[in-house]
């Protein structure tokens, strides 16, 4: 039995040798899941199966490769159990417009200040950029239409990096099973990523573009200047948003596709006199998925406080914004945001 076997085994150590590949593990599972919610439940599972399978740690492998394994098979399990299945959205339009992932209603976004923790110390450049690409909105929502296992074998093969051989013993398969997945899983992936993102250019994170564009854009959102933020979105930019709290429903969203659509909807929501005026905004820049992304604050007529609204992850490409992918503000105390200001 190998020095690591012989540290599982022992409970005074275990925990620190575990604990050191915690944030990894939880990115893995979230990108199994596409849930930040069920990836933060999911990577205590994988802890707690680990426990109790210490004793079956030989050492053959390394102890991340087992624990990978462990929380590989602890997402297969929950997705067998939970069947979701992506819901067909429908997007009126002509061209690029057109294009429309299916709804992910489980969708999350992850904060890049736990994503800086999960990054190995000793990572090359061309891993940073690999996480990346592979972290986006838009590469989740696509892997989320893979089978399971599937889903499992191109996550271990192309992001893990892992042989064919590994990849089948850790899914019970064979290597000929795995071979014959992963063009079947690549071909799937490429199939439901929007038309500009089938080619991936390495990009630094953020770049300085990217910055100056953000600070526009909050700028002209405190200004209500709707003609000028125009300026800022792809013609036909697509965009998500939740209803406004308190909704019936999580669950309900309203979408807009075209600039001209969603400018409209903006002078509805920022102008004082409008009928759909909900009240004063207040919006703090932040990262979600390696994007970036802006945490809203409403305050409505009557009341005191600015209180957590919507939280907005950007797709920027060619120097505009491509997609406005908007939340609930659940998660806003995982990207260390208060609730209210």
């Amino acid at each position: 039995m190998s020095a690591d076997a012989t540290q599982l085994l022992d409970e005074s150590t275990f925990t620190g040798l575990v604990q050191a590949h915690r944030h990894e593990l939880q990115v893995h599972c979230y990108r199994m899941v596409g849930s930040f919610s069920d990836s933060e439940d999911l990577v205590q599972e994988t802890l707690l199966r680990a426990w109790r399978k210490r004793d079956t740690f030989q050492g053959r492998s390394t102890a991340r490769a087992w624990l990978y394994r462990i929380a590989t098979n602890a997402c297969l399990d929950f997705l067998d159990r939970s069947q979701r299945q992506p819901r067909p959205e429908g997007v009126p339009g002509t061209g690029s417009a057109a294009w429309s992932p299916d709804r992910i209603p489980w969708l999350e976004p992850y904060p890049d200040l736990l994503l800086d923790q999960a990054a190995p110390r000793d990572a090359e450049p061309d891993t940073v950029i690999i996480d990346k690409e592979t972290i986006e909105l838009a590469f989740l929502i696509a892997v989320q239409h893979l089978p399971p296992k599937r889903r499992a074998v191109l996550i271990a093969r192309d992001i893990l990096g892992w042989p064919a051989a590994d990849t089948a013993d850790m899914l019970g398969l064979s290597v000929a099973s795995v071979n014959s997945a992963l063009p079947r899983a690549r071909a799937t992936l490429r199939s439901h990523l929007p038309p500009r993102r089938l080619e991936w250019a390495p990009t630094q994170n953020p770049t300085e573009a990217e910055r100056l564009l953000m600070q526009r854009y909050l700028a002209l959102l405190e200004q209500a200047d709707i003609g000028a933020m125009a300026e800022l979105l792809h013609e036909d930019v697509r965009v998500t948003m939740p209803m406004p709290q308190p909704c019936p429903s999580s669950t309900r969203e309203t979408l807009w596709v075209g600039r001209d659509a969603f400018a409209a909807a903006l002078a509805e929501i920022l102008d004082p006199a409008a009928p759909g005026y909900l009240g004063h905004w207040r919006r703090q820049p932040t990262r979600a998925n390696r994007q970036p992304a802006v945490a809203h604050y409403l305050r409505r007529r009557g009341d005191t406080l600015y209180r957590a609204q919507v939280l907005e992850v950007l797709w920027v490409t060619e120097g505009r914004i491509a997609e406005i992918t908007s939340f609930a503000p659940d998660l806003f105390s995982a990207f260390d945001l208060p609730a209210t200001c």
